[in-house]
């Protein structure tokens, strides 16, 4: 596949900040935080695609693809692309403040490095429930209104309310494949982060998938 080594390097940008933010966790003694943070980039996940779909049509018409696509891509965000990059992000920080006061009501101050997390205590096993169990509701949320209203909205086929209301429409309309979906993506994405060569040969996989899957429910 031509557009292999294009894809890696994309995602490095991406698997970089993830290592950094994980390094500073474990540097901290938070290691428990690892898990609901790379869940957490289910919700900005969505708005990272431009570029795949830009390599997506090249890769459609038969023609090479170079990094100048990617940069094509990005430039085709329109204003309501922006609006639900705001929407994600302003989520991902509530998510993130929430899951840090449920870390401190659950595991307090005790520091927890990574090696804890292979025996972990009553307290960790306890955080890691409700986190999952409240990230899971809010990463489902986040997949309905963004799954296809953000390709919807780069090829310009509707504005921002419609385009919103048909992707959690197909969502409901086809609930038990969605579900199946978000449910590989998030487990899939999870795992990719916390081991990082994976997380460079599955983002780019998944991102081709999702643009597959957009381009079956709704057709040009």
């Amino acid at each position: 596949m031509i557009t292999r080594p294009l894809s890696v390097t994309y995602a490095m940008i991406f698997a970089l900040i993830g290592i950094l933010i994980l390094f500073g966790i474990e540097r901290a003694s938070f290691a428990p935080m690892i898990f609901p943070l790379a869940g957490g980039f289910m919700l900005v996940g969505p708005v990272l695609l431009s570029g795949f779909f830009a390599m997506a049509d090249r890769i459609a018409r038969k023609e090479t693809c170079t990094f100048s696509d990617i940069v094509s891509g990005f430039s085709r965000t329109s204003p309501e692309m922006l609006v639900i990059a705001f929407v994600c992000t302003l989520l991902f920080m509530i998510w993130v403040t929430d899951v840090a006061a449920l870390y401190g009501f659950t595991v307090g101050r005790v520091p927890a490095s990574l090696l804890m997390l292979f025996s972990p205590s009553e307290s960790i096993l306890s955080f890691l429930l409700w986190s999952s169990l409240l990230g899971a509701v809010l990463a489902f949320v986040i997949f309905s209104i963004s799954a296809f209203s953000v390709p919807l909205l780069y090829y310009r086929r509707a504005g921002l309310v419609q385009a919103v209301f048909l992707s959690v429409t197909a969502v409901f309309a086809n609930l038990v494949p969605c579900l199946l979906w978000a449910i590989i993506l998030s487990v899939t994405i999870i795992a990719s982060i916390l081991i990082f060569p994976l997380f460079l040969l599955t983002f780019p996989v998944l991102a081709f998938a999702s643009h597959t899957l957009y381009r079956e429910l709704f057709p040009e």
